[in-house]
């Protein structure tokens, strides 16, 4: 536990140097806008990570399956997380504390550590499979894109023109085309389907996912947050842009756009039916995805990390309640809520654009994005607008966000478990050991995710799983949010009522979430 007026051993502010040693790196917070914007960068790395499997597979599943009906929970999945965000930040900056070291000192059963780190470790091994399916999703995109072997080519030519048929077949539907261009649609999709069940998968993905996890493995291991921070902010702004993009141009298609009725209809705050005949249930997926859209519980216990290899807390200075480090604190803390709040707006923007691409086209066809052909049928949003060539626009920004989440969310998650190793005696603790483990670990962890994906071979399933877990882990992370902020916030960094309001809303928002996800563990 912190003690007054220092921080404690072994703590760090940035670049592996201890903050209870070094005090001389102190600086003044940016005041103008301009210099702040400089000083961004912990939350374009959490987007990094966020603009990936939420968006891309979980949050437009939710749109193939609920239609526009849940796009008010998809918004507020986005907005309620980042007060909890930020008030871990301020006990971050306050004491110099890692995420994980803090949590341990919430109260309550301990086994070596506490409670809420003994399902931590449930949730990461969980994490460990949501990126076998992301490494998978990469995968898939490059296998469809650059075939490796002769059978992949063949493979990708039926399964293009099978996709391409069910498109075309329940557009047909839809729009009460006659009974014979169905018939000939529907014994089209037959002889492919017989074709393709007869064809033999291709290794292709898999070749190209094991390719990816071990030049990840190799970047984690020399990489440093400066090149983490370029990498996600380009392959964030690549895909987002692109998919803004396509959803305006999506607007030129009457057949296809949204309009201000499905809009009123995504805003009621209303539930969807379900599709008993489908076998769908899309509150489970829309709901699975509320605890992995927006910053999902694995990011806010990550973003302190990478504000402290920011340097927030080091440049504060470790805490003696002098009116110096008041100052500082205040100002960094003042950068800490602008990296976040901006975050979340790029976020959120993508979110809502993969959602209501997802209900536009993949719910109007009746598609929905899942096991080996779930990049193949995510890229049928993009069909309406850019024809033969949605595979390509697709599927290289598909690349980007796919693979910007498995390169953040694996250095992100070396850190925490890095730090995790000292808390449980497995290693001494001290910085050195903190920074060698981070390297292995961050080397291991594309491998780990890859072999799971070999085995498992669901991507989809493999992720929403993930969110699931993370959506029992909210509550915690929301209840440890008001432990700090009523039990270990410094009383000159106190906030105000209004932001005492957000965090209790938060909490209320993760309770609900978090107990229907363990109910749904066992009532399905």
């Amino acid at each position: 536990m912190p003690t007054e007026g220092r921080s404690e051993p072994g703590d760090f502010g940035g670049n592996g140097r201890s903050l209870s040693q070094d005090s001389s790196v102190v600086r003044e917070a940016p005041r103008t806008l301009v210099a702040t914007l400089l000083r961004l960068g912990p939350g374009m790395i959490i987007a990094g990570s966020i603009v990936g499997s939420g968006e891309l597979i979980a949050t437009t599943k939710a749109g193939a399956e609920a239609g526009f009906w849940l796009l008010w929970l998809i918004i507020i999945g986005c907005v309620i997380k980042v007060s909890t965000q930020i008030e871990l930040g301020r006990y971050t900056i306050t004491w110099t504390q890692t995420p994980l070291k803090a949590l341990d000192s919430i109260p309550g059963p301990r086994l070596k550590v506490n409670w809420v780190l003994w399902y931590w470790v449930i949730m990461t091994l969980l994490i460990i499979s949501q990126q076998g399916g992301i490494v998978g999703g990469v995968g898939q995109t490059l296998a469809i894109t650059r075939p490796l072997t002769s059978g992949g080519r063949q493979y990708n030519e039926l399964q293009d023109e099978l996709a391409s048929s069910q498109v075309k077949l329940n557009v047909a539907r839809a729009q009460g085309a006659g009974t014979e261009e169905t018939e000939r649609l529907e014994r089209r999709i037959e002889d492919l389907t017989a074709e393709t069940t007869e064809l033999k998968e291709p290794p292709d993905a898999y070749l190209w996912a094991t390719i990816l996890a071990i030049a990840t493995s190799v970047l984690l291991l020399v990489g440093r947050y400066t090149l983490i921070q370029l990498i996600s902010t380009f392959f964030v702004a690549t895909f987002t842009l692109v998919t803004i993009a396509t959803l305006i141009m999506l607007q030129t298609k009457p057949e296809w756009a949204v309009t201000g009725s499905d809009l009123a209809d995504g805003l009621s705050f209303r539930l969807p039916p379900a599709s008993e005949e489908a076998g769908i249930n899309p509150i489970a997926t829309a709901l699975a995805a509320f605890g992995i859209i927006g910053v999902g519980a694995s990011e806010l216990i990550m973003y302190p990390y990478w504000c402290l290899e920011k340097g927030y807390a080091k440049f504060a200075g470790p805490r003696d309640s002098t009116q110096a480090w008041i100052k500082r604190a205040r100002g960094w803390l003042r950068v800490l809520q602008f990296d976040a709040w901006f975050s979340m707006v790029v976020y959120t923007f993508a979110t809502v654009a993969f959602y209501l691409l997802g209900a536009a086209v993949l719910g109007r066809t009746g598609l929905n994005p899942s096991g080996r052909h779930m990049v193949r049928t995510l890229a049928a949003m993009y069909v309406p607008v850019f024809g033969p060539w949605a595979d390509r626009v697709f599927l290289s920004g598909a690349f980007a966000v796919l693979y910007s989440t498995f390169f953040v969310a694996a250095a992100g998650n070396a850190r925490m478990v890095a730090d995790s190793l000292g808390l449980f005696g497995i290693t001494d603790g001290s910085e050195r050991m903190r920074l060698l483990w981070t390297r292995i670990i961050s080397a291991l962890w594309p491998i780990l995710a890859l072999l799971l994906y070999i085995g498992v071979r669901a991507p989809a399933k493999m992720v929403l799983a993930s969110g699931m877990a993370q959506g029992i882990m909210l509550p915690m992370l929301g209840a440890a949010a008001l432990y700090f902020r009523y039990r270990r916030c410094d009383e000159n960094l106190r906030p105000g009522r209004l932001w005492d309001a957000m965090l209790w809303i938060s909490f209320a928002a993760f309770a609900i979430i978090g107990g229907w996800s363990l109910a749904s563990l066992f009532w399905r």
